[in-house]
């Protein structure tokens, strides 16, 4: 694997700015037209630019906001091989999030995904028979990890845990009927907004025009009129093919499109409220079929708690957790402990929404969100427009690749093929190299080879290597990095997207001056340069409400 920009200095070609934003927008706005334009800056969106990019098409992206700014920053932060889909019975999508999690760990994304292991404690809820199943359900899981070829070095088999084993990988479960417990292996990222940053900045490499607060108000299968928000002005996109990867906003851009969306809500813990964290704790959730909570420790002294599944009436543009979810994450957890949890344990929580697809319901019954299908889909509607929904964060790069063929058997285009499964993105490199470079464990996790020039950007002011606030890691290097290198515009992309700092409401105002003081120092005008006005386009579909 050789990486992308490595050494003291990033990529000049991965470089995200206010000043390319407005060089790149100007050249657009001014009549350029690309092989494909993405609408969305998730991590369908920017997967379908990198995969675009790297096969040699000119490709522009536009995103309503930010970068991650909705469902891909409120994932589990897990890339898992499928294993909750055996139970469905669906091999074909276990066997496809096994192989993606083999690209991600050991060929493209080493520094952001790293191997986690899971324990499912065997306590008196879990019946004997339960436990035979699950024990089938892993090593079912295990023959498919050997089959996407991912060595046992990287993730080990499953194996039976005694009950004092199992406590010291969770010194806080419950003792009193604890048979032990089943231990297997998967992945974890350091952070889903960093994932969708860094293909962002990958398909920046590749030439790809990168562009947030862009608004889509209409779309044909050649052309969109978009609003930029940063200046005010409305003016057409022009492309050979357009993607609509907007999750679950796009029937908005679609109405042919039908999705179900449920929302996954999270909460977020201290980790000394489970005794030190040696693995990630699944707990099945009482009542339900193939329905679990679980527990991830993360690297900066938090835990993660979840997840709910359950169908949302409305689509949000931040979805809010509910009274009623969190109470259900706390009891399902505290019923495996020896001490229960309770609301003030909470320290922040999110939620997030899946955009699955509608199914009909069988013989009148009303079919589950949990149970309809994690499966992707791309569909082109009638007058042209290319969307991609259903999916999930593992399988991204699958999507994508979908997405691209699709477009350019659409628009006739000529390209080659998908690279992106072998494609390291900005940073990567193999793990022992990783191990090697010259900067702090947190930071390599974060930005892998790069990590040296986060530090180095902050030149002879040692006040950027401090931490910018009390209860953070996060220091003032990496937000000048985020502002000159990663497309942060504003605070808000600072803390709650470039960073997780948001995540907790007191951690998030008490680092706000420090970040309010280093945007103002250090941010570049991110007024677009005077744009043509918009040319007349046959649009037919009103602006979304």
């Amino acid at each position: 694997m050789t990486e992308v920009g490595a050494g003291m200095s990033p990529h000049p070609g991965a470089s995200l700015s206010a000043a390319r934003r407005v060089r790149e927008l100007a050249g657009l706005a001014g009549g350029e037209v690309v092989d494909l334009l993405v609408i969305g800056g998730g991590v369908t969106g920017t997967g379908v630019a990198l995969d675009a990019a790297s096969r040699g098409l000119t490709v522009a992206l536009a995103e309503a906001r930010d970068l991650a700014w909705g469902t891909s920053r409120w994932s589990s932060k897990l890339v898992h091989g499928g294993l909750r889909y055996l139970a469905s019975g669906d091999l074909r999508l276990a066997m496809e999030s096994a192989q993606e999690r083999d690209i991600l760990l050991r060929r493209t994304a080493g520094h952001l995904v790293h191997p986690l292991p899971i324990l499912i404690p065997l306590t008196p809820e879990v019946s004997r028979r339960s436990a035979v199943l699950m024990t089938t359900g892993l090593h079912v899981a295990d023959v498919m990890r050997r089959g996407a070829r991912t060595p046992s070095s990287t993730l080990p088999p499953p194996r039976r845990l005694t009950a004092v084993e199992t406590r010291q990988h969770a010194p806080t479960l419950r003792e009193t009927g604890l048979r032990g417990g089943l231990l297997y292996w998967d992945g974890q990222l350091v952070d889903d907004a960093r994932l969708v940053v860094t293909l962002a900045r990958t398909a920046a490499a590749h030439g790809a025009r990168v562009l947030t607060r862009l608004r889509a108000v209409r779309l044909t299968g050649t052309e969109a009129l978009v609003e930029d928000t940063v200046s005010g002005t409305t003016f057409s996109l022009r492309a050979r093919t357009v993607v609509n990867a907007t999750g679950v906003w796009a029937p908005t851009l679609a109405p042919e499109i039908r999705l179900r969306p449920s929302r996954g809500t999270h909460l977020v813990l201290g980790a000394d409220a489970f005794g030190g964290l040696r693995a990630a704790v699944t707990v099945p959730m009482p009542g339900e079929h193939n329905s679990y909570v679980t527990v991830v420790p993360q690297a900066d002294g938090r835990v993660y708690v979840g997840l709910t599944d359950v169908p949302a009436e409305d689509v949000e543009d931040v979805p809010q957790p509910t009274a009623a979810e969190i109470e259900t994450l706390l009891g399902v957890v505290s019923a495996a402990l020896d001490a229960p949890l309770d609301r003030a344990d909470v320290l922040g929580a999110f939620a997030g929404l899946r955009p699955l697809l509608d199914a009909p319901a069988h013989e009148g019954a009303q079919t589950r969100s949990a149970d309809l299908s994690r499966r992707h889909a791309v569909r082109v509607g009638p007058d042209g427009v290319i969307t991609i929904v259903g999916g999930k964060l593992t399988t991204y790069r699958r999507m994508a690749r979908d997405a691209v063929d699709a477009a350019v058997t659409q628009g006739g285009l000529t390209a080659g093929r998908c690279r992106t499964a072998r494609l390291p993105l900005v940073g990567a490199a193999p793990r022992a190299q990783l191990a090697t470079v010259p900067a702090p464990r947190r930071l390599v996790e974060r930005y892998g080879t790069e990590a040296p020039a986060v530090l180095a950007g902050a030149g002879e002011d040692p006040g950027l290597l401090t931490p910018i606030a009390a209860g953070t890691s996060v220091t003032g290097a990496e937000l000048l990095f985020a502002l000159r290198h990663e497309g942060a515009l504003d605070v808000e992309d600072l803390l709650d997207r470039r960073t997780r700092i948001g995540l907790v409401a007191a951690d998030r105002a008490a680092a706000l001056p420090r970040a309010a003081e280093l945007t103002e120092r250090f941010s570049a005008p991110t007024r677009s340069a005077q744009l043509p006005p918009a040319r007349s386009s046959p649009y037919h579909r009103p602006a979304p409400s």
